[in-house]
């Protein structure tokens, strides 16, 4: 073992970020191997490497006791005594054994044990500095995509995106650049295995701890987001300081902090609502953009049922029940939505055919309404200023002359003989 090597250790500390000090424990054990194996030796020994000059000394180990079993193993105390009078019952007994070409032996026989503990070590750095970073956000480049694998280009190691962990509306292409969630961080014999998310609601939420300096620091805390990937997210916040608007904080001026993740996520829906403490109102935030007439909530059962106006029906419960959905997984509610004329045909909600009274009571005293935030001139305002719902009531208006036209044509095409007097039949 010569100095050079020793400098080429700490080389080798110094780029791939291996401690010289793990790597002599590995060369140390690795000549521990080789001694036995090529002198023959089954005896104890300790192999001692100077930091400083590279040399390395070879120790034989043995047990001080009273009567030998193993002279490989042990050594009388009388023996010990007379290399050192210290020496007591149960101490150990160190030797120099060095062979006089144990250097060139051992260089040739540690060689491919030393280059994989630094492989082995180099792995271990990498998993200890990942495993801590689970669950936040990475940015790395696409190396390559087979067989709908993501491999991702970390720096010091690969990432990879799962098919089930992609969203189905973005296209991967080699060299892009990309965030992703960590989910996870494994320890494998070939090295840390680390999986990405691009559609966990955690990569949401940490996009806004980005964006949003409120979030970060905690004046505004996210309660709670539901997820369809790459369609559309909910999410809900609150404001710990009364004076800061938790939903605008988000939004940012002219919606520069929103655009910016929505851009990040490839042109995802973002709805951001105010959370409340009290159901009806929260449900009725997550419905958002949807207008609500009432909700009547039952938390027996923990169910509400909601009712819309008519127009808004589709609205609320978005393509495919994408709005419902995403909703109730936000509140936690079972959320059943009716129209107002629905509403009015299928009675008072029963949530159970043998409700007691007490529950009923319960239930209609739990209703939130909010016809009064909406009054009837605001919702008359509304549909004159919405194409969409002027479009429905000029339609509304076409059939009801188309009716009474058929009316009146009906009228005038009944039988002449109806009309005569008796007096003329007769």
């Amino acid at each position: 073992m010569k100095l050079e090597f020793i400098n080429a250790l700490e080389e080798i500390q110094r780029e791939k970020g291996v401690s010289k000090e793990i790597l002599l424990e590995a060369i140390e054990a690795a000549l521990i191997s080789s001694y036995k194996r090529n002198f023959g030796s089954s005896q104890n020994v300790r192999v001692n490497i100077e930091e400083d000059t590279g040399e390395i000394q070879v120790y034989s180990q043995k047990n001080v006791v009273e009567v030998v079993e193993d002279d490989t193993q042990e050594i009388t105390l009388e023996e010990a005594k007379e290399k050192h009078p210290n020496y007591e019952i149960g101490d150990i007994v160190e030797e120099e054994v060095t062979p006089r070409n144990f250097g060139r032996i051992a260089a040739q026989t540690a060689k491919q044990v030393v280059v994989q503990r630094i492989r082995e070590a180099e792995r271990g750095v990498v998993y200890d500095e990942y495993v801590n970073r689970a669950s936040e956000i990475i940015t790395g480049t696409i190396s390559r995509v087979s067989k709908g694998l993501v491999f991702v280009d970390l720096g010091k190691t690969e990432g990879i995106l799962e098919p089930n962990e992609q969203v189905p509306t973005e296209e991967y292409i080699h060299n892009q650049r990309i965030k992703a969630y960590i989910l996870e961080v494994k320890r494998t014999t070939k090295g840390p295995q680390i999986l990405l998310s691009r559609s966990h609601p955690g990569l949401v939420k940490r996009l806004f701890e980005l964006e949003v300096p409120e979030i970060h620091d905690g004046v505004v805390e996210v309660v709670g987001i539901s997820r369809e990937a790459g369609f559309r997210s909910k999410l809900a916040v609150k404001s710990l300081d009364e004076n800061v608007d938790p939903v605008g904080a988000c939004v940012g001026h002219k919606g520069s902090r929103v655009q910016r993740i929505v851009e990040e996520l490839s042109g995802e829906k973002m709805d951001i609502i105010k959370y409340s403490d009290d159901p009806g109102e929260f449900i009725t935030a997550a419905l958002s953009p949807s207008k609500v007439v009432k909700v009547m909530t039952s938390d027996k059962d923990k169910a509400a049922r909601v009712i819309v106006p008519d127009y808004q029906l589709s609205l609320a419960i978005g393509k495919e029940g994408q709005n419902a959905r995403l909703a109730a997984k936000l509140t936690g509610w079972k959320i059943d939505i009716k129209s107002e004329t629905q509403h009015k045909e299928a009675g008072s909600p029963r949530y159970g055919e043998e409700e007691k009274a007490e529950t009923a009571e319960a239930l209609e005293n739990s209703e939130t309404d909010l016809t009064e935030e909406n009054s009837p001139e605001e919702e008359t305002a509304a549909v004159k200023d919405s194409p969409a719902e002027a479009d429905l009531k000029n339609l509304g208006e076409e059939n009801s002359d188309k009716e009474t036209k058929e009316e009146a044509d009906q009228g005038t095409d009944q039988d002449p003989d109806q009309d005569e007097d008796p007096k003329d039949q007769e």
